[in-house]
């Protein structure tokens, strides 16, 4: 296939991620993967070891079906041994390819999205030495990759992360500026321009691309508007994919679409409750917290106070005593107990907030005067 080949000055090689006919094996895969269905999508990721046992692609996604599997919970760690192998593996694979040629863009592309998601790994666990070293080599070949998508729009995913992140990274994450002080400064705008660009012509980077896309102008943007279209179009494609599902649902309480979010939140606490794979705890402190506010602003007191109790509930499951959801439904508890005129349980609830937040935060001073006022 012409649009497969690719010519440097040396030699012709073939490009996988350019087959048509490829990507249309694939396509069951990939959406398994995104729709949650972790064991279908393994299993069809084996066919392309199979077929091409020497290429990193299957070993690429057999490690990111890992990856999206602990994306509603990154603090489960069962799977970072084999997710960091697997992208040993990719990184051994493409090696190999650019012994044969040195040029092969494609390796370069693996590598980079390879020891990418090693830093991230790396990065959520906190292993900063390992998270810089990572970090590094993936700039490193996103810059060596760059300017190539007229071979494969997936190659403009490369161009889009580079140009946002080298300037993400630093203003983000002072622990790693090192990592980007040599190479050449990225461009925030093109990166965003890029991304869009992939999220609607790339085919394996497609759901990737609009998945940053949606992060960045919903957290670094303030474009939300933008970000919620993009997640309900997530949600609609992928209905099983929690971690979508939540996003969606911040996204529509954010932007006061209070109908929509109630519908959503109240489908994810069912799922928690029966126990549907990665439903858990975590999106429950999220939509029980939104549920409690929406149904206050609703003026149905004593249904937001159950939701309410639930987030703490989840949140002190998880133990996560410091978190804003846990503190501001406590809070959010007391000033309904102050209302129904019980200022004893309104006291039970702020001193709560007391204990567990830090002095400076929000919730602390503001548990903090109403207690003087009671």
């Amino acid at each position: 296939m012409l649009n497969a080949i690719a010519q440097d000055s040396d030699s012709t090689y073939y490009i996988l991620l350019a087959d048509k006919d490829i990507q249309i094996e694939s396509t069951e895969a990939i959406n398994n993967m995104y729709n949650f269905n972790f064991k279908r999508a393994r299993i069809q990721f084996n066919w392309l070891k199979q077929e091409y046992p020497e290429h990193p692609i299957s070993y690429f996604f057999q490690g990111l079906n890992l990856w999206w599997k602990i994306q509603p919970n990154t603090d489960d760690e069962r799977f970072d041994p084999i997710i960091l192998a697997y992208m040993d593996t990719v990184i051994l694979k493409a090696k190999n390819m650019l012994k044969i040629n040195e040029e092969n863009v494609e390796a370069k592309f693996f590598l980079s999205a390879a020891y990418g998601l090693q830093g991230r790994l790396h990065a959520e666990r906190t292993h900063w030495r390992k998270a810089t070293f990572a970090s590094k080599n993936a700039l490193a070949y996103l810059e060596k990759s760059r300017g190539n998508h007229e071979l494969s729009p997936e190659f403009l995913f490369g161009d889009a992360v580079y140009n946002y992140f080298s300037v993400w990274i630093p203003e983000n994450y002072p622990i790693l500026k090192p990592v980007v002080v040599f190479f050449p400064k990225g461009d925030k705008e093109l990166g965003l321009e890029q991304l869009t660009k992939v999220s609607t012509h790339a085919f394996y980077t497609r759901i990737e691309a609009k998945y940053h896309l949606m992060r960045i102008l919903a957290y670094e943007e303030n474009r939300q508007s933008e970000a919620l279209a993009i997640a309900q179009q997530l949600h609609d494609w992928y209905p099983n994919n929690p971690y979508f599902m939540r996003y969606y649902a911040r996204l529509l309480y954010a932007t006061g679409q209070y109908k929509k979010a109630e519908q959503i939140c109240l489908s994810m606490l069912t799922q928690i409750d029966e126990g549907v794979d990665g439903f858990e705890e975590i999106s429950g402190r999220y939509v029980c917290f939104f549920l409690g506010q929406i149904y206050e602003y609703y003026r149905r007191y004593d249904e937001a106070k159950t939701y309410y109790e639930r987030a703490v509930y989840f949140s002190e499951k998880l133990e996560a005593y410091q978190m804003g959801y846990y503190l501001f439904s406590l809070l959010a508890l007391g000033e309904l107990e102050e209302r129904d005129e019980h200022p004893q349980a309104a006291k039970y609830y702020y001193k709560k907030v007391k204990k567990h937040a830090k002095r400076k935060h929000p919730a602390f001073k503001k548990a903090q005067d109403k207690l003087k006022k009671l």
